[in-house]
């Protein structure tokens, strides 16, 4: 069995309960987004992290210790619930797998497909593959174990159903079959999350937006597909006994869109809202909390682009910005990457994260 430190353990779980309920602690919590950087930094290889659920998780609850970051081990993977819609992945040496296929030509094709029933998810690809991970911390590791009902962004997954063109062009001439394609992956993931809640019970439900973004569509696009999508699945989730703890992580541009998302999709009071860029640059700390903060707690984030390089100064100081930015939002703060923590990435860099967080992070204005 790992073992892990118990004084760490209660710190940082300490940290992350704080950023709910409240409470004294001693610093903001830091949680980039880990995924195959933890088998990188373990020795490994990228492929490794996708390959080999059990060892991804051993690797990341590992580096969570090392780097002093949340106490949760949260195995993520490409293209969930895909699989059972019959797009077949191809693992690769380094990056995540790969859709190899599309199960949607033409718009008759659309209403031929057909969603799983719980039976049917509970053999497949990406229920089995979840629960192998969870199994392995949840017997070895369980004090850093979460259920997590992982729907990743509705939208775009919807799309590789069909091709990411082909589905750009349909927003622009027959936004129904985006729609229905929609409506399929939003009842496979949520048939997911439901059997994965009766299997652990509550389980954090992590989705977001990732292909409509200010880059992509324009605003009234994004309107009309992507919250409502999201609220969707959201809802289906919580009926299904997924929840209550919801995490959004909007990745790429959204300068022009994300004052679309607080007053139509649900929050809860474990509710945490992530979003990436404002145009080209990390999406700033002040902004998140003016338009969220009042609703969830916030993680700001600094760009992942910069842990590639060997400058700790520059991302300590862009984390020093984006916590005096939002250390006081109201409902807890929690300081992240704008995506995935690329694997080849220093560690002096996310080091730099941890060390700014104990400099700056402090709750006193809260």
């Amino acid at each position: 069995m790992l073992q892990i430190d118990s004084e760490w353990l209660k710190k940082s779980k300490r940290r992350y309960f704080a950023t709910f309920v409240g409470g004294d602690t001693d610093r903001i919590p830091v949680d980039p987004m880990m995924l195959s950087h933890s088998t990188v930094a373990c020795g490994y290889s990228i492929r490794d992290f996708y390959e080999k659920p059990e060892l991804a998780v051993a690797c990341l609850a590992y580096v969570q210790e090392m780097y002093d970051l949340i106490p949760v081990t949260k195995y993520y993977f490409a293209h969930p619930w895909l699989p059972e819609l019959g797009i077949n992945l191809k693992f690769m040496d380094l990056t995540a797998p790969v859709p190899m296929n599309t199960v949607v030509t033409d718009p008759e094709d659309v209403d031929k497909l057909c969603t799983p029933d719980i039976k049917e998810i509970e053999k497949g690809y990406s229920y089995t593959r979840l629960i192998t991970a969870m199994d392995y911390i949840k017997n070895n590791i369980p004090d850093m174990f979460v259920p997590l009902a992982y729907c990743p962004e509705p939208v775009g997954s919807a799309a590789e159903l069909c091709g990411i063109e082909q589905f750009l062009m349909w927003t622009q001439t027959d936004m129904n079959l985006c729609t229905k394609l929609c409506d399929i992956y939003v009842n496979t993931a949520s048939t997911g999350a439901e059997a994965l809640a009766r299997r652990y019970g509550s389980a954090l439900i992590n989705t977001g937006a990732v292909l409509e973004n200010s880059d992509t569509m324009s605003p009234d696009m994004i309107r009309r597909i992507s919250p409502p999508t999201l609220k969707s699945l959201v809802k289906k989730c919580l009926s299904k006994g997924a929840g209550p703890q919801i995490f959004y992580h909007l990745c790429g541009n959204h300068k022009d869109d994300y004052m679309l998302y607080p007053s139509t999709i649900i929050f809860t009071p474990m509710t945490i809202m992530q979003i990436g860029y404002w145009e080209r640059e990390m999406f700033p700390a002040n902004i998140m909390k003016d338009a969220f903060g009042k609703i969830c707690a916030i993680m700001p984030s600094v760009d992942t682009k910069l842990f590639v390089m060997p400058n700790a100064i520059a991302i300590y100081e862009k984390a020093k910005q984006q916590i005096l930015g939002g250390r006081d939002s109201p409902n807890g703060f929690i300081l992240g990457t704008t995506c995935e923590v690329p694997p080849l990435s220093y560690p002096a860099n996310i080091y730099s994260l941890v060390r700014a967080a104990k400099d700056f992070g402090s709750y006193r204005d809260r």
